[in-house]
Parts: C-alpha cells; structure tokens; sequence
C-alpha cells in the first residue's frame, strides 16, 4: 500500500545495484534543485546539541511556521514527517468511514487501514475528483475525505472552492488536505487561509527541501484537533536536526521561490520532450513531475527497460483508477530531464517525432580550490591529449577576467589563456572558447567584452544588471562549440567555494547549473593545506553541485608521491569522492601565465641568466597586459628578462620595453608619481634602448586624450615626448590579426592588434608596415626610440634575433646572427602532456567525459 517512490527512497542500494551509481531516480519527487546551502552548516551546529533531548513541543518551529502562514502557534503542530501525522489522524477523528478518491497517494489508503477504519475509494471523473459522488456519500454519512492539493500521481490541483462548499455542507465530516507539494506550484491557493473549522492542512519540508532522510511534516487545524493530534504523538518524535532546518526553512522565501522557477520551467523541457516521443501521451499538471500514459506498453515493462538503462521512473500500476500503462516522471535537472526522455524512447523502440533533439554534448569542467591553482595548464594538458588520442576537443571558459588577451582570425577578442588551450588543443582560436571577458581598467571596474566585442566599461553593480546578457551569449557560444567538437574541456573561474558570489556565479557551478557537465576540483599542495581545502569545498557546495564533482588533481607537488596516500584515502572516505592524480611541479614548462598573479608572486620578476649578455627590463604597470609579449625572450640563452615595478629595481637595462595597459592613461599618471618615469627616462639618456608596445606606445608620444573616458577617468595626459605622436582613444575598439614587414630589419613580422587609441604623427618615421600599407609603429631619428601597436611582434624567431643582435653590437658585442632559440609551444605542449599522463587516471577522466 505505500507509495513505492517512498520505498524507493528507502532502497536506494537495490536500485543502484540494479542500474549502477549513475542512476537518474526520477521516481522520487523531491525537489531536483536540491537542499538548500545552509543545510549543512545548520546540522553541523545543531549536532552539538544533539546531547540533549529535542524540545518535545516543537516551541521554536511551530512558532517559525505560524508566522511563515501567518497563523497562530496553536494552530499547528509538527510531526516526524506528514506519514506519521496521516497514522494519528484516524485516532482523533471521529468518522470510522474514510473517503479516498482514487488516484491518489498511497499513505491516504494505508493510514485508515491500518487503524481499522472503513476505506472507501471514490473513482474519479477522469483524473479529477468526482465531487458530487463524494458529496452523495457524505450525505448519508460523516466521513473524513482525504485529497491532495496538488494530487500524487496526476498532479492536479484541487477545487478549493469545492472543498470550502463541501466542508460548509457537512459539518460533520472532516476534510483533509495534503499540500506536501504547494511549494513547487506557480500562485498556489492553499486552503491554510479562509480554512473552514473541519478542514486540516498538511505540509512538509520533505519535498520542497529534499531532506526525505530527516522527516519533518507539519498539520495546521483548528486548536483543538491540534492539541488531541500532540497528545496522540510520540514524545520527542522530531529530532533536534529536523527542528533546526525546519526553522531555517521557514526564513528562507528565497530559496523556495527559485526552486519553484526553476523547476517549473525544467518541467516544461521536460513535458516538450516527452510530448515528442511517439506512443507517449504527457497528462496535464502543476506539480514537480509529470504522469504519463503509455499508448503502445505497459508500465511494467517499459520500467524494467529504463532502469537497466540507468533511470527509474515510477511504475502507477498500483495506483487504483490507473491500470497499467501510467508511469510518474519526477522533474529532474535539464541533462538528467534529456537522458530520461532518451531512455524512455529507447525503452519504448519509438523516434521522436517533431522534436528538437536535445544538445548531447560531451564535457568537463575543471575548478579550482582558488586561483592559479593550475587550472588554465591542466585544460591545457588534458585537452592535449585528448587531441592526441583522435578526439576533437576545445577549450572553453564561460567568463576570463584578464587583460591578457589575444584575437581569433575574425578579429574578435579573447582570454590569451584560450589561445594557448586552443593551441594544445591543435586548433584555431576562437572568440567563443571565451564569450565573457573582463578586462579590469580600475580598482572597481573593467571593460566588458561579450563575444569578442566590448560592451562597455562597468562598475559591479552595472555588470551584474547585463549578467542575463552575457550568461545567454555565453550559454550560445558553448552550445555552438558543441556542436562542433566531440569534447569541451572547460574551465572555471576561482573557487566554487566563494559563498558570496555563488548567486550571481556564470562560470563555476552557475555554469554548470545550466550545462551539466563532471567537474575535476584542482588544488595547489605547493600552497598548503590542500586536503582541507577539498574537503572544505565539498561542506560549502550544495549538494546538487558535490554530485557533479567527480574526482580530484593534486598539482604543483614537490617530493615522493606515495606519501599522499592516506591523505587521498581519507579524502575520499570524508567525501566519496576520489583523487585522481598528483601532477609534479613543473619547472621551466615554458608556457605563457595567465595573468597578472604570476606577476604578484614574484615568479616573472627574473628570468634567465643573471650572467646574460643583454639586460631587458619590462615596466610593470599596475594595470598590465598581454605581458606574454615578452615571454619569448626567456628562452634567449643571452637575455636576461625582469619585471620591474619601483624605480629602485631598474638598474642598468640595455632595453626598456612599456607594455600593454588597460589604462594607459592611469598607469602613466602612476609612473610618474612612482618617480618609475624619471628612472627610465634617465636610463634612456645614458644608453638604454626603449620600446614601447600598445599602451606603452601611446606612452612615448607627446599627447594622449581620452574625451569619452573609454579607459580612464581623467581625458588627457601628456605623454613622455620621446616619439611625434599624438594619440586619442575612440570608443571603437580595433582587434585583428596581422602580417606587417619591419623597415630597418627588412623581415616579416606577424601579431594582433587590441587597441582603443588612433595614433598620428607628423615627424617619426614609419618602422613597422602592414600588408595595407598601413603604419603600425613608428621610430626616432636615432632608432634608440620606437614602438607599435603589434603584440606579439617579438614572437617571430628570426625577428627577435635581429633586434637582440642589435643591442649587442650597441655594447659593442658581436652580433650572433643567427637563431638561438625558436619560440615554439608545441614541444612545451607535449611535454605537458606526458607529464599529465603519467600523473593522473587517464582513463577514469576519460570515462567521466563519456569516452570509452
């Protein structure tokens, strides 16, 4: 007689031994969001009062829930979940006869059975209540009618105006209403509120709050019946736990509100893609799952065939008033939702007509316990040998907040990190591996760039009112790379474990929310405290989110592996989840960082020799980019490259390269006042060569203006007046890629353009030419002075063998004309990859993205 979507919950282990771990239960219909993200923190802290012995009147709750309904504490009492209130009612009732219309939960007909009171199933008409056969049987005798609001299994809503009519009518009887699903219906009018003396509300936190483990129901009536309810009870019938969730859940509007939103509008994709399945009729509903006739089979079979497949669905063969051809799909989340519709339709050996196939795509997601925790270079390697391995695979992060960029051969701009991960990849850059990237130009603001094209310049509070807009373009470009790669290797953004941007999160979690996809979970041992940081991560995520972290990467170790070993067993004993690998610290990989922090550590302010031949200093401004220009030079077995960012660390470089800035205008004002600008000038007046790169360009000039603020707040600086230039920022933004000639070293230069300003002059000399014959850089008389608005013009081998043979005939040193060193990545690739195997569970990763 019990409902089996109960016994289900209750046999977990035999479902799973029948269909594995990956089980899609849409037999259960619990909220498929969900527990809330307190619930952990608010059982971890009612654990400790867990030596006492719980309030046996519920005080605290019932008080939480009378205001929540707006009624009175003494309306309500609180039971062990609504099954135990629906075993005392024929207890306090005073009718031996029990109307039940049929179909309906199973708890309504065991309940009366089970206390020796007379059952009586009233048919519907239809799927609906039949009211007049009900009211006809009232008329003879006092009864207590049992109804669900909405009803188990059709998911209809009641008549509340009936019920009202009826309860008017027979004052004698008693009308019982179960509303345990109220919350996940769209304007629900609950009968809570002008509530005739002789009806009873039941309610539950089971569903709403997925908790179907700690039982926590409620009964509202008149005072009376509530108080003879109580004595009836068993003492201390709700634990300690269920009470304190009971009256955080009570606090928490939101958390049912966006539950309700969501699942109303994934129970729509869901019925769309039933409705398209042949021999499948999807019966009208308002409640968190969906009844469904079978035209062409029965129940029983079609049951059986999902569930060896991985989904159990809810065989209503034993709901009276049904038959055999009924099954009940609970509403689960849009991946689980395409893979029950899949396997229904398989089950039934049927197509799907005038259906939009659902987007099968295949992917992971690697976060990270914090940033630079290794993320951008783990996608990079797994991507890699996934490439290796025949899979075609891109990379791809919802949102990059980096102002080290690089542009795809449409001219549209994106994170440079995807560059390199589409590189590894073995395939071209593309501005939707990156639809979302913030280019910080303020300390609370940055230049949003939505698939490849600047959007503007905005605050927090002004990104967060466009956040539809760019999750939707974001949302669009993945389903587009989707559909033209086999596999997606995806990254996030910081940590899925920062509560506080968790609601507004379109990267982490809040991207996968939308596109479910396995998650890796990356920690950086080199920093300390790794395993608690794992382990702390699974406390804070929701629960719907710990089931989508799948493994965990230890990176950046130093030492002997199996070391780790208790750790990763106990790891995985806390969490259940396994750690899929250690990854060395690897040094001199030779890949280009991501951002800034690589800076910030420290770990780029000296590279190569401290012997070498020739001294590059590069300015570091505040608010630095596409500092990757420079990277080439650190493999020159002559160069030696620093970072410099105060003018005591200057020293006596041979060259000054001024970088690219996301403010040009900001960062020269602070070099000034750092006194960094007199240091370089004086170095340039005893010798040193100075370049100048995109912002750093500009820099040289006489004059920059800023008339629309595109990039500052301030409109017009004055430049360091080494180069006849002027230059005015223009709220169009020119990104191309390009092929130019450099003039004095007669070779062929290639690189992109992301810039703002338009640069004229009246006096420096042409240096670097486009294919267009346009000027792209432009030197000093004496040549000691030049710069272009071409990154990655030093990347070009024989190039930058030139310009360094310059500087050593400047020292008078012999030039050594030929290449040293050639900057290609695809080695440093590979070798990535290797190391990449080696270290971690290929084939388990594999099987999580869904490769065999």
């Amino acid at each position: 007689m019990n409902d089996p979507a109960v016994t289900h919950g209750g046999n977990i282990r035999e479902l799973r031994a029948q269909a594995g771990d990956d089980l899609i239960d849409a037999s259960a219909n619990i909220n498929p969001c969900g527990p809330p993200e307190w619930l952990r923190p608010v059982i971890a802290r009612a654990v400790g009062e867990l030596v006492h012995y719980p309030d046996p009147d519920c005080l605290a709750l019932r008080e939480a829930i009378a205001e929540r309904h707006g009624i009175a504490v003494s309306e309500v009492v609180v039971g062990n979940g609504s099954s135990e209130l629906f075993s005392v009612l024929p207890q306090v009732l005073a009718p031996t006869r029990w109307l039940v219309p049929v179909p309906c939960y199973g708890e309504y007909r065991r309940a009366p059975v089970v206390a020796g009171r007379e059952l009586v199933e009233v048919p519907g008409c239809g799927l609906e209540a039949d009211w007049d056969a009900i009211e006809q049987t009232l008329a003879a005798e006092p009864a207590v009618v049992i109804v669900g609001h909405p009803n188990n299994p059709t998911g209809r809503l009641a008549d509340t105006k009936r019920i009202r009519q009826a309860a008017a009518a027979y004052p004698a009887s008693w009308f019982v209403i179960d509303e345990a699903f109220a919350e996940f219906v769209t304007d629900f009018q609950s009968l809570v509120h002008e509530r005739p003396s002789n009806v009873v509300v039941m309610r539950s936190a089971t569903k709403i709050a997925a908790i179907p483990g700690l039982r926590l129901g409620w009964l509202i009536a008149a005072p009376a019946l509530t108080k003879a309810v109580q004595r009836a009870l068993p003492p201390w019938s709700v634990n300690t736990l269920a009470q304190a969730v009971g009256c955080r859940l009570m606090d928490d509007a939101d958390f049912i509100a966006e539950s309700r939103a969501q699942v109303q509008g994934w129970r729509s994709a869901l019925v769309e893609r039933l409705t398209a399945i042949d021999g499948v009729r999807a019966l009208p509903g308002q409640a968190n799952w969906v009844l469904v006739e079978l035209l062409k089979a029965t129940a029983a079979e079609v049951v059986a065939r999902c569930l060896k497949q991985g989904v159990a669905l809810r065989d209503c063969s034993d709901y009276p008033g049904l038959g055999g051809r009924f099954v009940r799909i609970a509403v689960r989340r849009p991946g689980e939702n395409d893979k029950v519709a899949t396997v229904l339709a398989g089950a039934l050996g049927v197509p799907q007509r005038n259906s939009r196939p659902a987007k099968q795509h295949r992917a992971i997601m690697l976060q990270g316990c914090s940033s630079d925790a290794g993320k951008s270079v783990l996608v990079a390697a797994l991507g890699r040998c996934l490439a290796q391995d025949g899979v075609a695979v891109a990379p791809f992060k919802s949102q990059n907040m980096s102002n080290n960029s690089g542009v795809d051969r449409d001219g549209l701009e994106l994170g440079r990190a995807q560059v390199m991960q589409a590189m590894a990849c073995g395939v071209e850059p593309d501005a939707r591996m990156n639809p979302i990237l913030l280019k910080p130009n303020s300390d609370t603001g940055c230049q949003v760039v939505l698939r490849g094209r600047p959007i503007g310049n905005h605050d927090v509070a002004g990104y967060h009112a466009s956040r539809q807009r760019c999750l939707d373009g974001a949302l669009a470009a993945y389903d587009e790379l989707a559909a033209d790669y086999d596999v997606l290797v995806c990254e996030g953004a910081g940590s899925p474990g920062e509560v506080n941007l968790k609601r507004r999160d379109i990267v982490n979690m809040g991207f996968v929310r939308h596109r479910e996809m396995p998650v890796a979970l990356i920690g950086d041992i080199d920093r300390g405290g790794v395993y608690a940081s794992f382990v702390g991560h699974m406390e804070v995520l929701d629960e719907w989110e710990r089931s989508m972290v799948r493994g965990f990467l230890v990176n950046r170790f130093r030492g002997d592996q199996s070391l780790l070993a208790p750790a990763h067993e106990y790891v995985e004993a806390y969490t259940g989840v396994p750690v899929l690998g250690t990854v060395p610290f690897l040094h001199d990989l030779g890949l280009p960082d991501e951002d800034r922090v690589a800076l910030s550590r420290g770990e780029r302010k000296a590279r190569g020799r401290l012997d070498a031949a020739i001294d590059i200093a590069v300015i570091g401004f505040h608010h630095i980019s596409n500092f990757t220009d420079v990277d080439c030079f650190t493999i020159e077995p002559d160069v030696s490259l620093r970072i410099v960012e105060r003018p005591g660390e200057l020293g006596t470089p041979d060259a000054i390269i001024l970088p690219g800035t996301k403010n040009t205008i900001g960062d020269l004002t602070d070099m000034r006042s750092e006194g960094l600008a007199d240091a370089v000038l004086a170095r340039f007046q005893a010798g040193a060569e100075l370049v100048g790169l995109c912002g750093g360009y500009q820099m040289l000039g006489r004059r920059i203006a800023d008339p629309e603020t595109t990039e500052s707040s301030a409109s017009v600086a004055e430049g360091l007046g080494l180069l006849a230039i002027d230059t005015v920022m223009a709220a169009d933004k020119c990104t191309r890629q390009i092929r130019a000639r450099h003039v004095d070293a007669q070779l062929p230069v290639h690189g992109y353009e992301i810039h703002h300003g338009v640069t004229v002059g009246d006096g420096a000399q042409a240096l670097v030419v486009g294919e267009d014959g346009q000027v792209l850089g432009v030197r000093s008389t004496s040549a000691r002075v030049w710069g272009s608005y071409i990154h990655g013009l030093f990347d070009d081998d024989a190039f930058r063998r030139w310009w360094i043979d310059q500087l050593r005939v400047a020292k008078g040193m012999a030039a050594l004309a030929t290449v040293q060193a050639s900057y290609d990545l695809e080695p440093a690739f590979d070798r990535l990859a290797a190391c990449f195997r080696e270290s971690v569970d290929l084939p388990a990763i594999y099987r999580m993205i869904g490769i065999d």
